[in-house]
């Protein structure tokens, strides 16, 4: 699914959050998944976890991870309980607790800071305020589904820089690319 780097940190940001946050459900979690992986983008051109995320009514969709949250592999199952917990609608919520211990060594000074950050800040909110929060206008999600009109569509990572950023950021990959090329 995820290559095994990428998926040690996927595992270890679900129990920050799953310890981090109140009522930490399925919805509040991919939420809190993609404002780590595109803020981080944002920064350094990169993700943290690997996840491709896409544009469903409520928001963007770890489709990968949604999927797997039926059955946790092992890695994820060790460190996570997922409880239901009825609710007035029709279907419980899914809560996610952590029960294995964090481990920051996997992710660096930056991803650790913004883990935190987005704890902190989204500490309190339902599921109804993050899913508000993704559908902000100036947001990637926004753009795939509303101005696009590509629904379950997935949402290119490219879409949270600026054009200005997005133009520097092919300029950079490219000088990567050619220094990695000389040095061959």
């Amino acid at each position: 699914m995820i290559a095994n780097h990428d998926r040690a940190k996927l595992v270890n940001a679900i129990v920050y959050f799953g310890k981090h946050t109140k009522k930490c459900g399925m919805t509040k979690l991919f939420k809190l998944l993609y404002f780590l992986d595109f803020e981080h983008y944002k920064k350094t051109g990169r993700s943290v976890t690997g996840l491709r995320y896409f544009a469903w009514p409520m928001g963007p969709v770890p489709v990968s991870l949604k999927e797997e949250l039926s059955q946790p592999e092992a890695d994820l199952s060790e460190k996570i309980i997922i409880r239901e917990v009825p609710t007035r609608f029709e279907q419980p919520l899914r809560l996610i607790e952590a029960k294995g211990s964090f481990d920051p060594a996997h992710f660096s000074k930056r991803e650790i800071r913004l883990l935190k950050e987005l704890a902190n800040e989204y500490k309190d909110s339902t599921a109804d305020e993050m899913i508000e929060a993704t559908h902000l206008e100036t947001l990637p999600w926004h753009r795939v589904f509303e101005d696009e009109k590509r629904r379950q569509a997935e949402i290119p990572y490219e879409y949270v820089l600026r054009p200005d950023e997005a133009e520097m950021m092919k300029h950079v990959s490219t000088g990567n690319r050619e220094i990695s090329e000389n040095y061959r």
